[in-house]
């Protein structure tokens, strides 16, 4: 099944998708547009304003504001959706909305004072990384911050940044929680508060602008920093892994895209060595069974596991170990599938595939680059192991767990 064709034209913020049926119309009108725009948003290696501000026209930046607060609470699977459709289109556009998104997640661990202000822009977007390699010192009122961060996904047009960090009293570490050995806290700040270092020179996803940022004695108050295990509201956003929920969403596009990509090659293409056409050739013809079996299985786990955990966070079920780790599971195997399928059809391609001109060679580097990402290491089906056998993950954060 291809991904459905452009249903309207973005009309832009005059007309403010409220929906969560209008936002996924928009992110599908979009793609086309983003398609086109590939080979640019690579060479440039972030997003042009204008395709940033296109992202924001489709009300993608929102899809995580709660109702309570105006916003149109699209579940982890509509989400999902969102971002699937926009990654059809361009994949480091897609990423960057994933990552862009995350404003609202974050405001349910920040006070009502700070939410007041960030709700005056509901299309506001966040970057940065969560990871504590920064220095937050306290000081009167709040934290005088040190650091430089990698992976900034999208820092080159977000509105707010967010940073991990140690927290220190008196030049010493400062334990955290519950006798943790530190206090892991993030920092938020407005983007131009913090250095951009151009850092991201990659093999794919060059688009995203993941590069380093830093900061030296910036001063962050209190109600301005957060930590995962303090939610100041309650519901299925305020759990650990729902800023992780979307993600799959990104090879998942992709993988639909270098399909339908493919299939419409093999419609006016012949075997060289027979001349007999593509689509009455059994090895052509598997090679596409096989890829849209394992994306079909793929996609319905991802899909599957979402709606169940939403369904049991919005109910408060505790959730089996089993239960606990399926969505995990299911994003590491969407990551790998999306690279396997797409790496095949590249080879089915064959040499016309390795050009910057096929879209294929463009994929393969994305997804490659992707995969490297955390959340599609083999830490994390370690850590589900261990969870179910009672051990001890090394990745508990990934799978929703608090310690």
């Amino acid at each position: 099944m291809t991904m459905p064709e452009t249903l309207r034209p973005v009309t832009g913020r005059e007309q403010v998708p409220a929906s969560p049926e209008e936002i996924l119309a928009r992110a599908k009108a979009a793609a086309p547009l983003l398609r086109e725009r590939s080979e640019e948003i690579e060479r440039t290696r972030h997003l042009p304003k204008d395709v940033v501000e296109l992202l924001r026209d489709t009300g993608v930046f929102r899809i995580g504001m709660p109702n309570e607060w105006g916003g149109p609470e699209l579940t982890f699977a509509q989400q999902t959706e969102v971002i699937e459709a926009l990654s059809y289109g361009d994949a480091a556009a897609g990423w960057c909305a994933m990552i862009g998104m995350d404003t609202w997640i974050y405001a349910g661990y920040l006070n009502e004072f700070v939410v007041k202000e960030m709700r005056a822009n509901p299309d506001a977007i966040t970057a940065g990384l969560i990871f504590p390699v920064g220095r937050a010192d306290r000081v009167p009122g709040g934290y005088r911050v040190t650091g430089r961060w990698p992976f900034g996904s999208g820092v080159t047009h977000a509105d707010w940044v967010v940073g991990g960090c140690v927290v220190h009293q008196d030049g010493e570490p400062e334990p955290g929680p519950g006798g943790a050995p530190m206090n892991w806290r993030l920092i938020l700040a407005r983007g131009e508060e913090f250095e951009k270092v151009d850092t991201w020179h990659t093999t794919g996803l060059a688009g995203s602008g993941s590069m380093d940022y830093q900061a030296t004695d910036l001063f962050v108050p209190e109600e301005r920093s957060f930590d995962f295990t303090q939610p100041q509201r309650s519901g299925p956003f305020t759990a650990p892994d729902a800023f992780l929920s979307n993600v799959p969403g990104v090879p998942l596009g992709v993988a639909r895209a270098a399909l339908d990509h493919v299939r419409e090659l093999a419609a006016g293409r012949v075997e060289r060595a027979t001349g007999m056409p593509w689509s009455d050739s059994y090895r052509v013809q598997t090679t596409i069974g096989q890829a849209e079996m394992e994306l079909s299985a793929a996609r319905y786990a991802v899909y599957g596991t979402l709606h169940d955990l939403w369904d049991r966070l919005r109910s408060g079920v505790e959730p089996t170990p089993d239960q606990q780790v399926s969505s995990a599971l299911a994003r590491v195997n969407a990551f790998r599938t999306a690279r396997s399928i797409v790496s095949r059809l590249s080879d089915l391609v064959g040499t016309a595939s390795i050009y910057r001109t096929s879209p294929l060679d463009r994929w393969l580097r994305d997804l490659h680059t992707m995969c490297q990402h955390i959340l599609a290491q083999e830490q994390i089906v370690q850590s589900a192991g261990a969870h179910l056998l009672g051990g001890t993950p090394q990745a508990p954060f990934p799978l929703g767990l608090k310690g």
